[in-house]
């Protein structure tokens, strides 16, 4: 693997390549709305899901991503419909983010044919190869080393392509984190590791098993570009991955982006939560990213609270909708899955 002189990765101020690390100065009226209406049908689409949910229409696993919506939307909405993305077990939310068919999502949750992946993969494994989603994992970890080979398969192939990987604070205590961002780094590779700090893993505090809790500083320890962000504003959340996605389009990659965040609830649905710190919750939930998302749009692109009650109309009806083509759908066949079985053993 060739590799570029340390003088075209690191320019001075006076290179023109360094302007890419500042934000724009402008933002259009469209792009506020398209983060309110991504952030506004996360977060729908899991409330009607965890009630699905307990009616016994999902079953095993189901982790929420309620309050972290905001980054899954504002990185998906910097990325391009030629990027790759890789999920983590909390993925509705990136799946969604990038364009997913919500009654494909839906009918994956419930475990029906008509799903992304047969419904076989359920809560925390869909994949959408054709929008670029290189699929969830319900291994800790696990997606980012993945994450690092598109981006790697891109460089050999001459693509002009930008691998999204989003990881937990959790995961930034496994060694393949530390790894895939060193490997990314000496090869330059256009990859944006998105680590959203939630603060927990599982029911852990980052505090109790991190020194420094700013996790970011691990990429500056690695030459990598890196910053710790606001992740519950979409719109601070989205000129951070403008930024990122102009740096490895201009061969300055990998960036790691610390998005901080915290749950609205605990680790999985059946988790009360109750070892997080009732002001702590308070405080995340007064920053909510559906409000901030909100106000954005009445701010920048001056929107009334009938638009916003519009637009959370459409996607309450898109959401139904979504929820009754599950139900409708087939349930995978018994002989389907033999012979996938015996496709694959």
């Amino acid at each position: 693997m060739s590799k570029r002189p340390t003088g075209d990765r690191h320019p001075d101020a006076s290179s023109p390549q360094a302007s890419v690390t500042e934000p724009p100065a402008a933002c259009p009226p469209q792009v506020p709305e398209r983060l309110f209406r991504l952030v506004y049908t996360i977060r729908a689409f899991e409330l009607r899901c965890i009630k699905l949910y307990r009616r016994g229409l999902i079953r095993g696993y189901f982790h929420p991503y309620l309050g972290e919506e905001a980054i899954a939307a504002g990185v998906c909405l910097a990325l391009d419909d030629r990027d790759y993305l890789v999920s983590t077990h909390r993925g509705h939310g990136h799946c969604i983010a990038r364009g997913a068919n919500l009654g494909r999502m839906m009918a994956e949750l419930l475990g029906k044919e008509t799903g992304y992946c047969g419904g076989r993969g359920g809560s925390m494994h869909i994949a959408d190869f054709a929008r670029g989603n290189l699929g969830a994992n319900g291994i800790v970890g696990g997606g980012i080393p993945i994450g690092v080979g598109a981006a790697l398969g891109a460089r050999i192939r001459g693509e002009d392509r930008v691998a999204a990987i989003f990881h937990s604070d959790g995961a930034a205590n496994n060694g393949v984190f530390t790894e895939s961002l060193n490997l990314a780094a000496i090869w330059d590779l256009s990859a944006i590791f998105v680590l959203e700090n939630n603060q927990y893993a599982v029911t852990t505090p980052l505090e109790s098993v991190s020194r420094d809790p700013n996790l970011y500083k691990r990429g500056l320890a690695y030459g990598v570009e890196s910053w710790q962000i606001d992740g519950n504003d979409a719109l601070e959340v989205f000129r951070a991955g403008q930024r990122a996605t102009a740096l490895c389009r201009h061969g300055r990659g990998p960036v790691l982006i610390e998005a901080m965040t915290f749950r609205q609830m605990g680790h999985h649905v059946n988790d009360p939560g109750s070892y997080m710190p009732a002001e702590k919750v308070s405080h995340y939930r007064s920053r909510d990213p559906v409000d901030l998302a909100a106000g954005n749009v009445m701010r920048l692109a001056g929107a009334t609270k009938d638009y916003l009650d519009g637009v959370k109309r459409e996607v309450d009806a898109e959401i139904e909708a979504a929820v009754a083509y599950a139900v409708a759908s087939a349930s995978p066949s018994i002989d389907a899955f033999i012979e996938a079985t015996r496709l694959y053993s």
